[in-house]
């Protein structure tokens, strides 16, 4: 019986993708993101084992919350580093008739990626820069990685809501969100996007694990500056 390693839950998530939605946080990231909140989800030897059947169970305990949006989210971490597992979870919960999402930097393309993708019903693909050496730099991998997930997405018509989160100095500009508008256009998969304010509460966490936060210096977007960038959004 195939098991997964998981950081955390949380029972009624309102972020996280339509509707109230129970949210696993998945263990293990194959990126280093600058700006990443949960370091903690990282080294995929942490976290703890569950069976798919064992998620069902507590999924199906806040089922009566969900209302015709809500259900299943998987994050991370990266959901994507443990495609298998993530499959048998979704495939239970479709089974159960509950509406599954994906929360991912959309990094990893394969075969058990694409499994997977067969029972997720929308995806929040992470799309952190409009350039390929802003990627290396603060991702660990290439702009070419998403874009080529989200054409995949594109083909199977798998609805997706584009996500960025807005980090000052780096991409708090009208060309990326121009970037963002261009690939709205382009796929039709996109139904919406949306613009998320880079926060530090994480630095608690790199302080207790005793790592550099490489962001610990830039500072929050201010509300006025998130305002003039989602009007931008079309």
């Amino acid at each position: 019986m195939i098991k997964g390693r998981i950081h955390s839950f949380q029972s009624l998530g309102t972020v996280d993708g339509p509707g109230i939605r129970f949210v696993v946080f998945m263990q293990g990231c194959n990126l280093r993101c600058g700006c990443c909140h949960n370091p903690d989800t990282w080294d995929m030897t942490q976290g703890k084992e569950y069976t798919a059947e064992e998620i069902l169970s507590k999924v199906l305990r806040f089922r009566e919350y969900f209302g015709e949006k809500g259900g299943i989210t998987l994050s991370g971490g990266e959901p994507l580093v443990q495609s298998d597992f993530a499959y048998e979870v979704f495939r239970l919960c479709h089974e159960n008739g509950i509406n599954t999402c994906l929360d991912t930097s959309g990094s990893i393309l394969n075969d058990s990626v694409k499994k997977l993708l067969t029972v997720t019903d929308r995806v929040l693909l992470d799309i952190k820069y409009a350039d390929d050496e802003s990627y290396h730099k603060y991702v660990g991998c290439s702009l070419e990685k998403p874009l080529e997930f989200l054409s995949y997405l594109n083909e199977q018509s798998v609805p997706v809501t584009l996500r960025q989160v807005i980090i000052p100095t780096l991409n708090d500009t009208a060309k990326n969100i121009f970037f963002l508008n261009k690939l709205s256009k382009k796929y039709s998969c996109i139904d919406k996007t949306e613009l998320l304010p880079f926060r530090k509460i994480c630095q608690v966490k790199y302080d207790e694990m005793k790592i550099d936060f490489p962001f610990r210096d830039i500072p929050v977007p201010i509300k006025g500056k998130m305002d003039e960038l989602n009007k931008l959004i079309n």
